[in-house]
């Protein structure tokens, strides 16, 4: 898959990286990506991944723009308000970048879904705001060998693990059982941002085989002391989807 002139010129500054270079461009161009959720996870991902050049983002998000959103979820701006997050998002990212295809999808991701959605997609990002839909995604990664990006926030702190099915501990060796959901959830505008980021950088690993996932331990934010910690995190042989599925 060529770059044309302006591609070049568009991702410059990226091609430069030492082990990136232009074959590593390339391979973004022919990535697929899905990201579950346009909300603040969602949003600033999709955003960021779209401006590195992923060949073709597949939104997914079944809700419409609230007020609400707008601290948080940098895709939806007030004349958005209304309208479908997916329809709001795209708008934006064929702005931001034309070369890059955009699939909306305002469809509720559940079990009869999720097989469809990642059949054919290289990587899932995690813009989800809920374990049950979580737990969903991952098992159907785990089932089908996809590498699922997942991110965490409530108030000022964020948690990532990126699952590599069969490398590694799933979303479900960490949290075995659904934990309890505070709603409306309290979160600071800029803590997804922040672990949007770190989703992405994750993408862009597993798609170009550099460096080394987040796949063996948990990345804990904490906004308030600006402190980053690390926990291990081993797969577990009472883990109901990873032992179902060996």
């Amino acid at each position: 898959m060529d770059l044309r002139p302006d591609e070049l010129e568009r991702y410059d500054r990226q091609i430069r990286i030492f082990g990136f270079g232009v074959e590593g461009q390339k391979k973004l161009k022919s990535a697929k990506v899905l990201v579950a959720g346009l909300g603040g996870l969602g949003c600033p991902a999709a955003m960021y991944l779209a401006a590195a050049g992923v060949g073709k983002l597949i939104l997914v998000d079944k809700e419409s723009v609230d007020l609400s959103n707008l601290n948080r979820q940098i895709l939806h701006w007030t004349g958005d308000i209304g309208k479908l997050k997916v329809k709001s998002a795209a708008e934006k990212l064929r702005q931001l970048n034309p070369h890059v295809e955009i699939e909306e999808l305002a469809i509720e991701i559940n079990e009869d879904s999720i097989e469809g959605l990642i059949k054919e997609v290289d990587v899932v990002v995690d813009g989800m705001d809920n374990y049950k839909t979580r737990f969903i995604i991952n098992e159907a990664c785990v089932v089908h060998n996809k590498p699922f990006v997942h991110a965490a926030v409530y108030g000022f702190e964020g948690r990532l693990l990126t699952i590599l099915p069969g490398k590694g501990p799933c979303l479900r060796c960490l949290v075995p059982s659904e934990p309890p959901e505070v709603r409306p959830l309290p979160v600071f505008g800029a803590t997804p941002g922040v672990m949007a980021m770190l989703e992405v950088i994750e993408t862009m690993k597993l798609v170009l085989d550099i460096g080394k996932p987040c796949s063996d331990k948990l990345i804990i934010f904490d906004g308030l002391t600006m402190t980053f910690y690390q926990v291990k995190v081993e797969a577990s042989a009472q883990c109901p989807v990873c032992a179902k599925h060996k």
